[in-house]
């Protein structure tokens, strides 16, 4: 009856929806951050920073960034994922040292040769390939 309605209801309504769209805001951040939740990336390993940085110059100038890369790797790459064109396949964030996953996950763009990363193993280029939905 309208004697029993309460008069906050108003309140209470608007209180609900938004919560709601709290909700539905979290539930989106969280589907895109599983969209990414997995990365594929190349990399160039040596030990030179040197060395490093006159790899990068010669694949960002290259006409063809994806082929000189996994030229590159298979010529110069410590790493033994240099015979596959430094492919390192799909991973997820925290299997890689911290200063790559930082790369891969967070400040490098797909399609985009980054670096040179300094790691314990020694400077690497990093090309991502993929990461979540989008791919180079």
């Amino acid at each position: 009856t309208l004697a029993t309605w309460n008069l906050a209801s108003p309140q209470k309504m608007a209180s609900s929806a938004m919560k709601s769209v709290l909700l539905l805001a979290m539930l989106l951040c969280t589907l895109a951050v599983a969209a990414a939740s997995t990365a594929e990336a190349s990399h160039i390993l040596v030990k030179d920073e040197a060395k490093i940085t006159e790899l990068k110059e010669k694949i960002t100038t290259a006409a063809d960034t994806l082929a000189t890369f996994k030229e590159l790797a298979a010529e110069h790459s410590t790493c033994p994922s240099g015979k596959n064109g430094g492919s390192l396949g799909e991973f997820s964030p925290g299997q890689m040292v911290k200063e790559f996953n930082e790369v891969v996950f967070t400040t490098g763009k797909v399609g985009q040769v980054e670096g040179p990363v300094k790691t314990q193993f020694g400077y690497h280029l990093i090309l991502i390939t993929r990461r979540g939905d989008e791919k180079m």
